[in-house]
């Protein structure tokens, strides 16, 4: 019975190291590319980098004459105002959140000096935008219409497709909005083809955007259960081949004649473990089964500021809230606080400038009248809220190419701990009032279970690079040496048995 049970171990990693280590070596290698070039994105740093100046005096209709023209009568739940379409002025009304189910489905874009509906962006609008992002300078090449390609796998830019594709004269490619005629993505020459050594063979993409797409998400899944399986079989084995008290006759303590063998099974003691952390944090991220999801209500971020954007007569003229938030103001945001109607102005950064928006001077959230708020975000009690003035495990930032990374984290913010059954926590600027995430128990043990483990995002290796990249690389280098031996090893037995 022992020895069937042990030939029954030798077997199946043989065999699941034969099928997968080529995998895991292209995991290995592609997980220290993702280290340093991630998948093409176009941040709010970028895109607001690269947006037109707004013109003050360029003759803008006010809010509530654009939306009149327009025809527009669904309840708001923001209006934004810039250079965004072919360098030209225009309002994007989108709807408020339930109205339409698929993020930004829905929005309108507006001419803001006729108040004209605007219609699919064509290709000689994708041409202007791409000129006036790249600010009118080079040679511009229209590549054509797609659903999708290698750049553009994202759920995110779901609502934007069909999307126009544009090269630029250094290489770039830029990807606009099918409804809107925004650039949503940009990829340089150099992430691309980094990315297809990166983040696309990382995440299995080839098998994305095609008749397998169907299938990319239980592939994934069952790869990783496979290679944990493999993970699991090889460290029994090479525990039981491991003489620690003795040695074998050949005067090792593994008996393993040959050097690619003997390596394997070195590398297999000392990197396994890694190797199946990875590999499980990599299965968690697939969140399989929903086994993550709480089915928790979600959180009601508009009710904390009582309604959608309604009615906008007694607003700011565009041209007073431009010469109000200065030279270099690239968008305007209408948004409701606290039942008040505010504009946030936007330059080259991601900070705005809080204008009211009837008045168009200076404006600051009440912070009592803020906090008094903060149960309508959940229907339950507040047990208690923490004021962070630094980053943490849960809340903290990585670099714009990073998976997480590219989206605006700032300090101080406030977390609002609810006593309820899922022990949510909700983050909130008290600066601007927006609520900016939730995280319940289950996305908290996401935390742990994925980006902990995966990219280990933890804050004092975080603030010690190069301290992290050298521990990922060196770990990443071990489980590419296994890997690596396992294929050699694993093509050599294949080849053997084949012959028979």
């Amino acid at each position: 019975m022992a020895r069937s049970l042990k030939r029954w171990w030798y077997v199946t990693h043989r065999w699941l190291g034969i099928a997968l280590c080529l995998l895991f070596a292209m995991w290995f290698v592609s997980g220290v590319v993702m280290m340093y070039v991630g998948y093409p994105k176009l941040t709010a740093h970028e895109r607001l980098a690269h947006l037109p100046a707004l013109q003050a005096e360029a003759g803008l209709l006010p809010p509530r004459q654009a939306l009149h023209l327009a025809g527009w009568q669904q309840p708001l739940g923001e209006l934004r105002l810039s250079a965004s379409r072919a360098g030209q002025p225009l309002y994007q009304l989108t709807p408020a959140k339930g109205v339409h189910q698929k993020a930004g489905a829905g929005t309108v874009v507006v001419d803001a000096r006729t108040g004209r509906i605007l219609p699919a962006a064509d290709e000689a609008t994708a041409l202007a935008s791409a000129a006036a992002w790249a600010g009118g300078s080079g040679q511009l090449t229209y590549l054509g219409t797609l659903e999708e390609d290698a750049a553009t796998h994202s759920r995110a830019l779901d609502a934007h497709r069909p999307l126009h594709k544009v090269a630029l004269a250094d290489g770039t490619w830029l990807y606009v909005s099918g409804r809107s005629g925004d650039v949503v993505r940009d990829a340089t020459r150099s992430e691309r083809a980094w990315n297809y050594a990166g983040a696309w063979l990382h995440w299995l993409y080839p098998l994305r955007g095609g008749v397998l797409d169907r299938y990319w998400n239980d592939t994934v899944v069952w790869l990783s259960i496979l290679g944990i399986a493999g993970a699991i079989t090889g460290s029994v084995v090479g525990v039981m081949r491991w003489r620690f008290g003795t040695r074998y006759r050949n005067g090792r303590r593994t008996p393993y004649p040959g050097r690619l063998m003997r390596w394997h099974h070195i590398s297999g003691l000392l990197f396994a473990a890694v190797t199946l952390t990875w590999i499980f944090s990599g299965l968690m991220s697939m969140n399989p089964w929903k086994v993550l999801s709480s089915g928790a209500p979600p959180v009601q971020a508009a009710a904390l500021h009582g309604k959608a954007l309604a009615d906008l007569g007694a607003s700011a003229t565009p041209e007073q809230l431009l010469q109000a938030a200065g030279p270099g103001t690239r968008e305007l945001r209408w948004t409701m606080v606290l039942g008040q109607p505010v504009v946030q102005a936007y330059g080259a950064s991601t900070t705005a400038q809080l204008l009211d928006a009837r008045t168009a001077q200076p404006w600051h959230v009440d912070t009592d009248a803020l906090r008094a708020a903060l149960p309508r975000l959940l229907a339950a009690p507040v047990a208690r809220i923490d004021t962070l003035s630094a980053y943490d495990l849960y809340y903290y930032t990585r670099t714009e190419h990073s998976m997480t990374g590219g989206s605006d984290k700032p300090l101080p913010i406030w977390r609002v701990v609810f006593d309820d059954a899922n022990r949510t926590w909700v983050h909130v600027d008290p600066r601007t009032g927006a609520v900016l995430g939730s995280l319940d128990s289950h996305r908290r043990a996401n935390r742990w279970l994925f980006a902990m483990l995966h990219s280990w995002d933890w804050l004092p290796l975080l603030e010690r690079r190069p301290l992290w990249d050298v521990l990922l690389i060196v770990l990443s280098l071990g489980g590419l040496l296994l890997s690596a031996t396992g294929v050699v090893v694993g093509w050599r037995r294949l080849r053997t048995t084949l012959r028979r």
